[in-house]
């Protein structure tokens, strides 16, 4: 059975040599008392957090990297490897003050980027705002919104696909067939909620969802209700067969991982009122792969499953990180890190480092083996 999770295809193999010189070269665990994701047990600290002004102002405070006893020989290296691994932008905010912002060849902090994949966190918490406003549900039938014969599955499959199924990456549609959104990409492999596989294609279509829920031109929406209520830049691309990728400055990206440190709040005010939502968007979503949330990477977990593959790797999906971490995670190495234990959130935008994987990649784990020596975790 293609979706069996001892199946190895061949496509796979890059992806299981990746994760697996991670583990090769995870040579120490992390101490039993690291908090693992879990942001029920996380404080509210949103009114501890700094938050830049949403006005047109580019006022942003910084913290010096010598007040917060942090190794300025290590960020020097930081760098260093930065600009050799392809990086364009790169940016640490503590306590939501910038600790750390670099930029390579002709890149300001004006110029955008694709999110590429880490965009789809952008999407998972506005379903929660039109969850938050009575718009849709969840365990919402997708063609409930969509209307029948969205996908080329037969209609008593179709129907069992929710959207918390988009979610969770466990709509049952072939992924084979990746990016297209049409309904005859879509087609049926399993019946929904069995099996867990990245696919863009599902993903791509919850957009259409919130559209349709809420009568609502998408960007519209996305602009009214996300977007300028933090102060963002950036924009939607509709690319390629119907994929939709979000572009910004890595402060717009940054902002958007305050906003999730401050559990949906800016500045004291709610952006997302639902709490219920947002614990279970940063929660292990599915048994299948304990890594993953609504559309979010999540580390801390016993084991993980990576894109392109039903091969389920053992231990943390970011062995040098600490483990309350949750990530947006893009093609080409497209970061977005938050770790509520420490305060931070670390944008990381540019070229492909090597793996050019969707997702996760070994990248992650050299990444952060630079970043403990720098901050001393």
């Amino acid at each position: 059975m293609k979706w069996a999770s001892t199946f190895i295809s061949k496509s796979s193999f890059k992806i299981i040599g990746s994760f697996l010189l991670v583990f090769i070269l995870a040579t120490c665990t992390k101490s039993e008392t690291e908090s693992e994701t879990d942001p029920e047990n996380t404080p509210d600290q949103s009114q501890d957090l700094y938050y830049p002004p949403i006005s047109a102002s580019k006022a942003w405070e910084t913290v010096s990297l010598e007040s917060l006893n942090w190794d300025t020989a290590a960020a020097t290296d930081l760098n260093a490897f930065l600009e050799a691994e392809g990086t364009q932008s790169f940016l640490i905010l503590k306590d939501g003050k910038i600790a750390m912002e670099s930029y390579f060849g002709t890149t300001t902090k004006e110029s955008l980027w694709y999110w590429a994949s880490a965009g789809k966190t952008l999407t998972s918490f506005l379903i929660g705002i039109a969850a938050a406003e009575g718009k849709l549900s969840v365990d919402d039938r997708t063609s409930d919104h969509l209307g029948q014969g969205w996908t080329s599955a037969l209609a008593e499959k179709e129907q069992k696909i929710r959207i918390i199924d988009q979610l969770r990456m466990t709509s049952g549609l072939d992924e084979n067939i990746f990016e297209c959104t049409t309904p005859n990409c879509l087609q049926f492999t399993a019946d929904a909620g069995t099996r867990w596989a990245y696919h863009n294609g599902p993903y791509t279509m919850l957009q259409s969802v919130i559209s349709n829920a809420v009568s609502e031109d998408f960007n519209t929406y996305f602009n009214s209700r996300l977007r300028n209520r933090i102060g963002m830049d950036g924009f939607w691309l509709a690319q390629g067969q119907g994929n939709n990728v979000y572009y910004s400055s890595a402060r717009a990206m940054a902002r958007f991982g305050l906003l999730i440190l401050g559990q949906g709040k800016w500045d004291s005010e709610p952006v997302l009122t639902d709490m219920n939502y947002y614990r279970d968007m940063l929660r292990p979503s599915q048994s299948f792969n304990q890594a993953y949330g609504y559309l979010w990477w999540l580390n801390g977990q016993d084991r993980f499953m990576a894109p392109g593959s039903q091969v389920v790797f053992p231990g943390e999906l970011i062995p040098s990180a600490p483990g309350d971490l949750v990530a947006g995670l893009g093609k080409n190495d497209q970061k977005l890190y938050i770790v509520p234990s420490q305060n931070l959130v670390i944008v990381r935008m540019g070229n492909d480092t090597g793996d050019a994987l969707l997702g996760p990649s070994s990248f992650d784990s050299a990444l952060w083996e630079r970043i403990s020596d720098m901050i001393g975790l």
